[in-house]
């Protein structure tokens, strides 16, 4: 079984109000959906000293609105028509969030908004390989389970690639499974999700949870929800905007446990990360649990043994969709 986050004294739901160290988070993408809760919640974070926001426009705005929330971070906000806005931004970042992109609407899937977001992610990821190539990427920006492949092309492109730093935020999942297990158990516990960011690829380890019980319907019903929870905040919000509070929130959760391992904590985390774990099936990038310290990826866990035959049959099925999208990402790039 997995350790939890809580049992091993780890990443915390709130985000952290300990004394900081030195450290500047750039968003990419500051002004939309994602982009705007997601800086605010990271100037609420005290661990953000310098907090550096870019998109195409409106960002100097967001950057004065959040600047007057009382924590002691800097904030800057920077536009396409600044001269030299993104490198600015992105000078001595140590963390980059990547939430610039289209939203789904409905019917979309996270694959419809690859011509789109693919190039977005190809460029900003260009941006960081020129000024910042040290710094941790964390990409929001859909389909995860081929931004990061294009990514991490552009960084090998660049000669400054390092497996260890360039994360997919999948973190809604988990965030999602655990508040809907929390309805079943009348509590908030760990579950842990592996496998990807999209659809069938997204895997629940209800197996994983102690003292939960799960008929084989409710077990179909929970995980069915979580893998396409996506959709059901599209198809609630009526055609205007996808999931962005949650990954806002969700987002902010993962750059906070960066910064804890940056700090000197031990931090446990899932991630959407270059793993050897299912190398002899062709598969170069999954979702799993990782050990995190200050340079990035500790060290990669492997899945449980004890996960369930329905959970190991959903890993199986998750494969072939995963390498599509692996392969679809770094074409992308060559």
């Amino acid at each position: 079984m997995f350790a939890t986050r809580n049992s091993l004294k780890l990443a915390a739901r709130s985000f952290s109000t300990a004394t900081p160290q030195q450290s500047k988070v750039a968003v990419l993408g500051a002004a939309g959906g994602i982009g705007q809760p997601l800086s605010l919640l990271l100037k609420a974070n005290t661990r953000v000293t310098k907090l550096s926001l870019y998109d195409i426009h409106n960002t100097p705005g967001v950057a004065a609105d959040v600047g007057h929330i009382n924590t002691l971070s800097e904030v800057t906000g920077y536009s396409a028509k600044d001269q030299d806005g993104l490198k600015k931004a992105l000078e001595g970042a140590e963390l980059v969030v990547i939430p610039a992109g289209v939203p789904r609407k409905p019917g979309m899937t996270r694959d419809d908004l690859f011509n789109t977001n693919a190039g977005i992610v190809r460029d900003l990821a260009q941006a960081c390989a020129e000024v910042c190539p040290k710094a941790k990427l964390l990409i929001i920006s859909n389909p995860v389970n081929s931004t990061v492949p294009i990514a991490s092309e552009v960084f090998k492109k660049a000669g400054v690639y390092d497996a260890k730093k360039i994360f997919g935020v999948t973190s809604l999942d988990l965030v999602r499974a655990s508040r809907f297990i929390g309805d079943k158990m009348g509590k908030i516990v760990d579950v842990p999700v592996v496998g990807g960011h999209a659809g069938i690829t997204i895997i629940p380890l209800f197996s994983q949870v102690k003292g939960l019980a799960l008929s084989n319907e409710e077990r179909d019903v929970l995980t069915h929800r979580v893998q396409f929870g996506g959709d059901e905040v599209v198809q609630a919000k009526d055609g205007l905007g996808s999931a962005t509070l949650s990954m806002a929130y969700a987002g902010a959760r993962f750059a906070d446990s960066l910064l804890r391992a940056s700090s000197g904590e031990d931090v446990l985390e899932w991630a959407f990360i270059r793993s050897d774990l299912f190398k002899k099936e062709g598969l170069e990038y999954f979702s799993t649990y990782v050990k995190l310290d200050k340079d990035g990826v500790k060290e990669i866990l492997p899945l449980p043994e004890s996960i369930s035959e329905y959970e190991r049959e959903l890993v199986q099925k998750a494969i072939p969709e995963l390498k599509k999208s692996e392969t679809k990402g770094a074409s992308f790039v060559a």
